[in-house]
Formats: structure tokens, sequence, C-alpha cells
């Protein structure tokens, strides 16, 4: 079974801070906490609990003890707090190591995903031969979703969840990356911000249309070589969808698609930040 997991949380939270140059209502606590920190570290939780803190409880839950975080270069306030609950009883038997995603000369923010994921596993040079987990920092994956990756034969795979199964407004549901599949379900290519023909391309003949939501399991040295070679986007940044297109098409039936029907709770934006306080009082088991 795979114990090992990569969380993405060297982004500089753009769309967050964005969202907040409006007024807002927020209690000071959470307004500071999404104007100055990371997404992941706005505390919404009881006691002032923050974000990452419950992707992490359901990892272990889910038997995931070796965690690497990608985190920026100019913002060590993850690790300054998971450093200073290392001894608290539930992330004792966590192992967390930490990889610096720079922020190049010139730009504002990093490279994208792609180049997160390759910083993360140049680090960890002692996790070759082995299959990993890969999750964004503002996203709360289940455990059943992390059981299925962790308990896969594959040598990758993705969560590829439901369309209809999410709790967000459908203005929102329908910028999400639609996955296409062959007929025994290995990835054929993720379309980002799809338009409604590659929508009803993507639609199963009973109706189900795979989203991507960036949780996925890799084999070390099959994503490592796309990682490395992944072009600039129109972006301007080198992103992980990119790297694996690359790499299915080298490798085909090389990326397996479990579906999967439920919510993600997702801290994209300021509106986000009371909708996942509500759902962590009501759902979520901390004990």
């Amino acid at each position: 079974m795979i114990n090992k997991l990569v969380i993405l949380a060297g982004g500089v939270s753009s769309r967050m801070k964005k969202s907040l140059e409006q007024e807002t209502q927020l209690k000071d606590q959470t307004l500071v906490d999404a104007k100055l920190k990371p997404k992941s570290m706005i505390r919404v939780g009881k006691n002032g609990r923050p974000f990452l803190d419950y992707l992490i409880i359901n990892a272990k839950k889910s038997g995931i003890n070796d965690i690497t975080i990608v985190i920026s270069e100019k913002d060590n306030s993850i690790k300054e707090y998971y450093d200073s609950i290392q001894e608290e009883h539930w992330i004792k038997e966590i192992k967390i190591n930490y990889a610096y995603q720079k922020i190049p000369e010139g730009r504002e923010q990093p490279l994208g995903t792609a180049d997160a994921l390759l910083e993360a596993l140049l680090s960890r040079e002692d996790w070759k031969g082995e299959k990993f987990l890969m999750t964004n920092s503002d996203n709360l994956y289940s455990q059943k979703a992390m059981k299925i990756l962790i308990t896969s034969q594959h040598k990758n795979a993705l969560i590829d969840y439901d369309r209809n199964g999410f709790l967000f407004e459908k203005s929102r549901v329908s910028s999400f990356a639609v996955t296409l599949k062959d007929e025994e379900n290995f990835l054929v290519d993720i379309i980002e911000k799809p338009n409604e023909e590659q929508v009803a391309k993507a639609t199963s003949k009973n109706g189900f249309v795979g989203v991507s939501m960036n949780i996925f399991m890799f084999t070390y040295e099959m994503i490592l070589p796309y990682l490395k070679i992944t072009p600039f986007s129109q972006r301007n940044e080198k992103e992980l969808p990119t790297a694996i297109k690359m790499m299915i098409n080298e490798n085909p039936k090389s990326l397996y698609c479990y579906p999967l029907s439920e919510h993600v709770p997702d801290l994209t934006s300021k509106d986000d930040i009371k909708i996942v306080q509500e759902y962590l009082e009501k759902e979520f088991d901390e004990n």
C-alpha cells in the first residue's frame, strides 16, 4: 500500500487575494489570513485550525505517513506551523519534508504545477522505485478518494469525479477540466476549461462526465522525465496536465481513471471560506 504524498502549496494564492480587493464580511482572523498567508493556512476550523490540517488528517487516516509539502521560497509559514506542532499526538506519526519552489527573477509567480512536483521529486530521491499520491493544498479530498489511489495496482491513476456530484454552482463546474478515456477507462486527454463540444465528447454513454480535481497517483520514474521537459503554456507556466499528456502519449494505458461521485470542498476565493467553515463544522470528524 502506498504511504507517500506530495501536497502542492507553493502558489501565491492570487485568486484568493484578488477576491479580497472588494469589501468583505469575513471575521478579522480569516481576513488577515487570506490576505497574508497561503490559502491552506487560513484558519477555518475549530480553535483556529488551518485548512491544510484537515487534508493531512484524511491522509493519515488513509494510511499515509510520509508527506512532502511544496512551499514557496518566499513564505515559510507552513513549515513554521508544522514544526511548532510536531509533538502533538495527531501528527507525531507523520514525517513531513519540504521542497521549495522558487520564483525566478522577473516573475511574480512560480513556474507552475509541473515545476512544483518536479521540485518535490528531486528533493525525495529516496522515493525512487515507489508510487506516491499528489494533491492540491486548497482542496479537501476524502479518505475514500485517497484509499482508492493508495491501494491501486496501476502504474498511475487519478480520481475521475462525476461532474454532477459537486455542490458548486454550475457556472463554476463548467470551467473544471474534463477527462477523455478509452474503452478501458485509461486517460487519453485532460481538457482544461472545456467548451460545450468538448464536454459532449467527454460524456459517456450513461451520461457521466469525468472531472479532474488534481488528485493523482504516480510512479516516480514514469512521471519524472516529463516534468523535466514540460514546456511553457500560453499562461507562461509549466503545467502538470501537459506533463501528464506527454507521458500518456508515449505510454498509452498508463494512467487509469477511477470514477467517484462526491463533493470536494475547495478554498479558492473569499466566498469559499464561510462555506468551508460550515462544511467542517457539520461534516468533518476530527476524532
